[in-house]
């Protein structure tokens, strides 16, 4: 059984149930609310803790719409992928909420397998999305480790240099430039140079990190 959770919000009772029963029929877990109020009550409480999950949301709706549903889901940070279903003349609104940040939509009458399709394909992104975020918080809680020779050493190597420059520039040793060095894989979790700055190049460092002219 998976462990995520496909919220189905839309004030047609047949269209939920069916909706339910469809993923229910694949493993998921399906809750179904028939108003935007009511989902936003549920989502309210899950602020502290979103896990996974995808939204499933009919753009017309009362007494509030789906568009206005997922903008105070987007002020709320709700995490969630929402996928609109929508019906033909509402294909223009369902656009605009996809350039605000909705996963897709969906136009109705729509294949059951291929809504579970986008759906799974709205869980592989968001799970990848989670997993970098956390991998990046990870990594600069590392990086706020580090002792400030570490931080010069870490600097020296994000611009190239070889260990003998670096001791040459810093005033150390080449062999504390290399003792420095392995501290700083180990923390921050790679095996060379190049893996190095390939994982600080994805958190955008804007900055060149501080150095200092002290001993250790």
């Amino acid at each position: 059984m998976h462990s995520v959770s496909i919220h189905i919000v839309d004030d047609d009772r047949d269209i939920r149930e069916g909706l339910a029963w469809l993923f229910d029929s694949r493993g998921y877990h399906a809750a179904t609310w028939e108003s935007g109020p009511l989902f936003l009550e549920e989502a309210t409480q899950r602020q502290r803790a979103w896990g996974t999950a995808v939204v499933l949301m009919d753009i017309r709706m009362e007494p509030l719409s789906g568009l206005s549903t997922f903008e105070r889901l987007v002020q709320m940070g709700c995490p969630w992928p929402v996928l609109f279903l929508t019906g033909h003349g509402d294909v223009g609104m369902a656009v605009a909420a996809v350039k605000s940040g909705a996963w897709d939509f969906l136009e109705k009458p729509f294949q059951d397998n291929m809504l579970v399709d986008r759906v799974e394909q709205a869980l592989a992104a968001t799970t990848a999305q989670k997993l970098a975020s956390e991998r990046d918080i990870a990594l600069r809680e590392a990086l706020a480790g580090l002792s400030q020779r570490e931080r010069e050493v870490l600097d020296e190597l994000l611009c190239g240099h070889y260990n003998k420059t670096i001791a040459d520039h810093l005033g150390i040793t080449q062999r504390t430039v290399e003792f420095h060095r392995a501290n700083i894989f180990s923390k921050l979790g790679v095996r060379s140079a190049i893996e190095l700055a390939h994982q600080l190049g994805r958190l955008q460092t804007a900055a060149p990190i501080s150095s200092s002219t002290g001993d250790t």
